[in-house]
């Protein structure tokens, strides 16, 4: 199989199997229960249309490519999801860094690739998870005050990059796969968030950023940025 099949195969992420099967069957139940009912067939049409529809729209969801960087990783960063950029300015990091660091943000709406990507190559530092609100994943305020993860990496020149899951309005889940001491790289999946939400990138100032807002990115393909 050629780098570029390969870059094309998709399959389902295994967050998606359960809740996949379970949708299923109810919709299969639901659909069945109808059409005995229904002596017109015009309501069963209407809700088979519509529970067609919304499976449609799941298993695109949890769809999960098969992607691979394929080339020089040194001192770059990727974009960790698929989505829009939403912000890129200096902030305050208060959780871990207490200083003023470069925050890139992704955003990812409900039809958008959900799993999610290591930035950069390195040593998982720290993993944490807080529990919080669940407001809009667009508004600044979501990054601090919403539910969400954070995994520091430290890349083999010692700096550290802080990637950060955050849930938006209707994400209610997020999972995160990374393990302190760990060695991590890119082309490995950090973690998943159901449905809806956003990624932080955490940089040193001086950092040398290579997308623009409102631009689209791939998670582990898109170089979002270049450290020093």
């Amino acid at each position: 199989m050629s780098r570029l099949e390969k870059l094309k195969k998709t399959r389902l992420h295994r967050e998606g199997t359960k809740t996949l099967t379970s949708v299923f069957f109810f919709f299969l139940l639901l659909n069945a229960g109808i059409f005995v009912v229904d002596g017109t067939r015009l309501f069963f049409s209407l809700i088979a249309s519509a529970s067609l529809v919304i499976f449609l729209v799941m298993v695109n969801f949890f769809r999960c490519p098969i992607r691979f960087f394929g080339e020089d990783t040194k001192k770059i960063v990727v974009a960790p999801a698929d989505g829009k950029i939403v912000v890129i300015e200096e902030v305050d990091e208060n959780e871990y860094f207490h200083d003023r660091r470069l925050m890139v943000s992704i955003f990812m709406n409900l039809f958008n690739v959900h799993a999610n990507w290591y930035p950069v190559d390195g040593v998982i530092k720290k993993v944490s998870h807080e529990d919080g609100h669940y407001m809009s994943a667009w508004l600044p305020k979501a990054s601090t005050e919403n539910e969400r993860s954070t995994v520091v990496i430290e890349t083999s020149e010692g700096v550290e990059v802080m990637a950060r899951q955050v849930a938006g309005a209707m994400a209610r889940r997020i999972m995160t796969y990374a393990e302190v001491g760990e060695d991590c790289y890119i082309d490995e999946h950090m973690g998943f968030i159901k449905f809806g939400s956003r990624v932080d990138v955490y940089l040193p100032l001086g950092t040398e950023v290579c997308v623009e807002m409102g631009q689209s990115t791939t998670g582990n393909q898109t170089v979002i940025a270049k450290l020093k």
